[in-house]
């Protein structure tokens, strides 16, 4: 009993073996008379796969009527209903064939099988059968079932009705008074569902009458019933708003169910039911507890993408929202990183004036325990980069609390993360610019940690900054005395000779054959020096290189032009605080004499890489500077530099502003202000004189253009657009398919028509797909009649984001005709991948983070006919959907080049990078299209490669 129990269907059909040759009609109907049980399960599961193959054995019935119908085994029972499901039951004329009359005999005896598994299985393989002949006679049997004592039987016979009531509601009319007298009686949890969604689809009014008498106990229901009641409640209240207040508390009970996903389904739709702050309230507050207590992260993300819906839903729900912010910091206690990095983003929206200090309070204290905790993975990191961040956005979106964050984020400036340190000093350089009473406090940590810091990229940043910004005598001393000391000893190659040498002869004077010499310690006592301590000793002494110097050594002389550009600046400075020349030539000296060693020991072969050629230029341009003293170059590097870091602020501000004003459209309306319904009147403005208002809803309603109105395209001939023709007119079978993209699956609404006077049997599309396209599930087969036409569905699953097709054909039998199966090729859908790629933004830094760690790159050579280069840029982002993150200033100008950054992301979380770099050569004709190439980069192949495929077919315009 218990194989046959929950054996399903599939998993008999997945393990037939393979035909290699198909057999004659005789040699299957010899095993199944006289072959053994084996023998008999084995034959028929051969003659299912063929009969789905397409061939035919018309005489094989008879034969499988009279040795197997009878046979109680129950993996053979099993296969017959699969047989009895997929064989031809009707004549060539429409008529049922004899033979059924005695395999409806057999499905009333097994109706009355005492093993319930028989019966459950029985009735579940009549909810498949579409021949109204062959239900008629079993009716009896079936309703007989409602009242048998297991549930199995009771639950597959009330899916049985509904689904005979839904397709011959003649043989059964009374079934949903049936099924609502069952449902009073009935106890069993999966019994009651399924009688109630059977009323909920049939007869809503009996649902509801019956919701209704046990309204106060639906908390007290198992859960699976809930989850029909509140889609029940959530048809209804949509259809007929009137019932919402009868049923809303009844949702509002269903949140404290003990059932998660019960409680998801009611907040979604007591959020549609009700615009009610309460009931907003409730449901974030039900969101947020299902986060915290789910431990599936892809559940976590899911309810954290519907709790931002619902916060972009309405300006009003932002300030409900920001009520649960403490309670939706708690989500921060998830591991995940992608889960707490939607919430810092979301909590970063719901902040304000009211709870700022609260959330920075609580990141403060996230922050603490990173650096607090043993593991220190690429997470942690992650999670550490990303709280720095969002107390950066904090602090410069609320600037009283930068007197308490920059305090606590300077504490990472010397952490080993140099990604982190990097963010934090990007940060200091916006704070310190916006919020000059913070100088005094940033200077001093910087300097504080200056020696400490081991990263060059960071040293490069932390000298920009003290440089630009130290502007008393007092500082400048500190940082020149803080450079002197990270810097060693200079002449640096002259210090470097001289150790060289001196560690040769003190190898020399302590060989091994030399004797030991003895010492005398502190307290009295005598100790021996040997080669071996002599030699620890100085490994130690060369661990200790200053952090500036090290760099040096180490081949990185960006550091030493950054120091060089700073010390011009610092110089200035001094120069216009000290009147006294002397002391202004001495300081400029000292200067020099740093920049000048650099330089020479870059040139002298002692560091690991000799200097490049841009930082050898930028040191001699500041030795030329500070030997000049021309005002020009004093108002470059004392001014301008600061100008430019502030009108770059400006632009980021800006450019944040204009994405978070489109997100709410703000609207004013006066107070005495008239209502105007615009389809009773006619059009006031210039453009609307003489139009009416009521006509034109009615083209657009009927799908006809309304001229002068967005693209002058209806949403119908939008529509119109995805739909593909398959197949030709002359075809015996013509076929279109309507293309529906979802986020992650491909919906293919396939129309086919008979375009013949034979009736088609066994009408099948067969799919294919090519690329990370992967066919749900094969649909399934149908009978067409003349001239008569029928919709097949297919569902497609999406893994990636590249092109893919979709290929097949469609294959059918005439009926009464002797001939092989007939097939239509279909004609390829090519799926693009600009439907699953959308623009998005990052930092600067994280676009070079990007781009050196993605190891695909595609490079595409401009081959157009577009002449501007701003014209070519804005239809590069046209038809790849990716933004540009050059600052438009940057853009603006006549010039004979163009370089711009373009970044997207997709819907599966890929990222797509390119760096479009074009020019119009100099002497070139006005009407000479642009040159140059676009350069792709992104983490997968297909990626690159689809997305380079788009750009190389689209970049011409079409001709006008």
């Amino acid at each position: 009993m218990s194989t046959f129990a929950e054996q399903p269907c599939y998993t008999l059909i997945n393990t037939f073996d393979d035909t290699s040759e198909v057999p004659n009609e005789q040699q299957l109907k010899h095993d199944l008379e006289h072959g053994t049980i084996a023998v008999k399960t084995s034959t028929l599961k051969k003659v299912i796969q063929l009969i789905l193959q397409g061939e035919k054995y018309p005489g094989l019935l008879m034969t499988i009527i009279r040795f197997l119908l009878p046979n109680s085994d129950h993996t053979l029972k099993k296969l017959l209903l699969i047989f009895w499901e997929i064989v031809p039951k009707t004549t060539s004329d429409g008529k049922l064939l004899q033979e059924m009359i005695l395999v409806c005999d057999a499905y009333r005896k097994d109706l009355q099988h005492p093993n319930e598994f028989i019966r459950g299985s029985t009735l579940r393989f009549l909810c498949k059968l579409k021949e109204p002949e062959l239900l008629e006679p079993l009716m009896p049997s079936i309703r007989a079932c409602l009242d048998y004592k297991h549930a199995y039987v009771r639950r597959n016979a009330v899916l049985a009705i509904y689904t005979i009531y839904k397709n011959f509601d003649q043989l059964i009319p009374d079934a949903p008074e049936l099924i609502l007298n069952y449902l009073e009686g009935e106890q069993d949890a999966s019994c009651k569902r399924n009688a109630f969604m059977m009323l909920t689809h049939v007869d809503r009014e009996r649902a509801l009458d019956y919701l209704s008498t046990c309204i106060d106990q639906v908390h007290t229901f198992n859960d699976i019933l809930q989850l029909v009641i509140v889609e029940l409640v959530y048809k209804v209240c949509h259809s007929n708003p009137s019932e919402r207040s009868r049923f809303i508390r009844c949702i509002y009970n269903l949140l404290s169910s003990g059932s998660l996903a019960v409680r998801y389904e009611a907040a979604g739709t007591l959020v549609t039911l009700s615009n009610a702050p309460s009931a907003i309230k409730a449901a974030a507050q039900c969101y947020v507890e299902l986060i915290i207590k789910e431990s599936d992260n892809n559940v976590k993300l899911i309810v954290l993408d519907r709790l931002i819906n619902l916060k972009n839903t309405s300006p009003t729900h932002d300030k409900i929202l920001q009520e649960l912010v403490m309670d939706i910091l708690r989500v921060l206690g998830s591991p995940d990183l992608e889960v707490r990095r939607k919430t810092l983003s979301l909590v970063l929206q719901l902040t304000s004036t009211r709870n700022v200090e609260q959330v920075v309070m609580v990141m403060k204290k996230e922050l603490t325990s990173t650096m607090e905790t043993s593991s220190d993975t690429s997470d942690v990191k992650s999670y550490r980069q990303n709280l720095v961040k969002t107390l950066h956005s904090c602090s410069i979106k609320f600037p009283d609390m930068a007197v308490t964050v920059v305090p606590l984020l300077l504490e990472f400036v010397s952490d080993d993360d140099e990604v982190t340190a990097e963010d934090v000093l990007t940060f200091v350089r916006e704070a310190i610019q916006k919020y000059p009473h913070l100088k005094s406090t940033v200077i001093n940590k910087l300097l504080e940690v200056f020696s400490h810091t081991k990263s060059a990229n960071v040293h490069r940043g932390m000298l920009w900054i003290l440089g630009e910004y130290c502007t008393s005598v007092e500082e400048i001393m500190r940082v020149i005395l803080e450079v002197r000391t990270t810097l060693g000893e200079i002449p640096i190659v002259d210090a470097e000779i001289r150790k060289q040498a001196g560690e040769a002869t003190e190898e020399e004077n302590l060989s091994p054959t030399s004797t030991p010499r003895q010492l005398v310690t502190a307290d009295g006592t005598y100790a021996t020096q040997s080669v071996f301590s002599s030699a620890n000793t100085g490994s130690k002494k060369e661990e200790h290189i200053p952090a500036l110097r090290a760099h040096l050594l180490n081949g990185d002389f960006f550091v030493g032009s950054s120091l060089a550009t700073s010390l011009v600046k610092m110089v200035t400075r001094y120069s216009s605080h000290v009147t006294e020349e002397q002391s202004r030539n001495v300081f400029a000296a000292e200067a020099m004499l740093m920049i000048a060693s650099i330089l020479h020991l870059g040139r002298s072969g002692i560091p690991k890489k000799p200097i490049t050629e841009d930082d050898a230029e930028r040191m001699s341009l500041c030795l030329r500077v500070l030997s000049s003293q021309s005002d020009l170059m004093i108002d470059v590097f004392g001014d301008q530099s600061r100008n430019a870091l502030a009108n770059m602020l400006a632009a980021n501000d800006n450019k944040d502003g204009d994405e978070g004003s489109s997100q709410y459209e703000e609207v004013t309306v006066e107070v005495d202000q008239g209502i105007v319904f615009p389809l009773l009147t006619s059009g006031t403005s210039d453009a609307d004189v003489g139009e009416n208002k009521f006509d034109s809803s009615l083209l657009q309603a009927t799908g006809h253009v309304v001229g002068g109105h967005g693209d002058g395209q209806s949403d119908y001939q939008s529509k119109l657009k995805k739909v593909i023709q398959l197949s030709g007119f002359s075809d015996p079978v013509y076929v279109e398919a309507y293309v529906h993209i979802n986020q992650y699956d491909i919906v293919l609404d396939v129309l086919v028509v008979n375009q013949t006077s034979d009736t088609l049997q066994g009408l099948s599309l067969e799919l294919a797909t090519l690329g990370d396209l992967k066919l749900v599930e094969k649909p399934q087969p149908c009978i067409l009649g003349p001239y008569d036409f029928t919709n097949i569905k297919a569902n497609i699953k999406v893994s990636s984001t590249e092109n893919g097709i979709i290929f097949g054909n469609i294959v059918y039998d005439i009926v009464g005709s002797t001939a092989d199966r007939n097939c239509v090729v279909l004609s390829n859908i090519h799926i693009d991948i600009m439907d699953y790629i959308v623009p998005a933004t990052c930092s600067d830094v994280e676009f070079r983070k990007m781009w050196a760690e993605f190891e695909w790159e595609n490079k595409i050579n401009v081959n157009t006919n577009i002449t501007d280069l701003h014209d070519y840029l804005n239809h590069l982002l046209s038809i790849t959907n990716m933004k540009c993150l050059t600052p438009d200033k940057a853009l603006t100008g006549e010039c004979g080049f163009l370089a711009a950054n373009l970044y997207a992301h997709s819907i599966f979380g890929e990222d797509a990078l390119a760096n479009l770099s074009i020019e119009k050569p100099l002497g070139s004709a006005p009407n000479e299209p642009v040159l140059g190439h676009v350069r792709i980069r992104a983490k997968t192949q297909g990626m690159a490669l689809s997305l380079g495929d788009k750009i190389q077919l689209s970049q011409k315009l079409p001709a006008s």
